[in-house]
């Protein structure tokens, strides 16, 4: 029998399987009205569909926890509407379907390792490092005498990305970037 998780430990990050959909706790409150039993409310993601939910479910009810296992890769190219990877470990290489990593296709450089995590066989998500390093392959030329304030200028990354950059960089500069904010943070010697 599979393993099985009372409601009344949920802590955040847990998975589990509920209608044969499988959820990430974010976040767990306990609560009693009168003299009525306990529940417990459950923010959760569906991790099949990236949707948040509210959950409630009875205290003490168990139900079926969810293995989640993950695999670290590596980017290597994209062919038609697929993104090719390779297995960290075993040098194999991964096809993911193009519609599946769109959101974060923006990070997809060539030398950055990613984690794809996966339900059984079942890819749920691509798991991006909050920093990446990519190369500029184009940009403008510093505006001369704009020093005074903090002048940037768009520059377009290795993956497409066209973000903001300070007036120093140039082609062929690599840059940390953030993935969350799709920020410039630093240069790289």
């Amino acid at each position: 029998m599979a393993d099985q998780i009372n409601v009344n430990e949920f802590k955040q990050g847990m998975t589990f399987l509920k209608n044969n959909q499988v959820y990430q706790v974010l976040e767990a409150n306990h609560a009693k009205s009168g003299r009525g039993q306990a529940h417990v409310k459950v923010r959760a993601k569906n991790l099949f569909t990236s949707s948040l939910q509210n959950l409630t479910f009875i205290g003490g009810e168990k139900v079926q926890k969810a293995y989640i296992s993950k695999k670290s890769v590596q980017f290597l190219y994209f062919e038609g509407n697929k993104a090719f990877f390779m297995d960290t470990k075993n040098f194999d290489q991964i096809e993911i379907n193009d519609e599946r990593i769109e959101k974060n296709r923006d990070f997809l450089g060539t030398e950055i390792i990613f984690n794809l995590i996966f339900y059984e066989d079942h890819l749920l998500d691509i798991e991006i490092p909050k920093n990446i390093i990519l190369e500029i392959i184009e940009t403008t030329d510093a505006v001369k005498g704009d020093t005074v304030t903090n002048a940037t200028k768009r520059a377009i990354l290795e993956t497409g990305l066209s973000i903001d950059v300070p007036q120093f960089i140039n082609v062929n500069d690599k840059i940390l970037i953030n993935t969350e904010t799709k920020k410039y943070v630093s240069k790289i010697s």
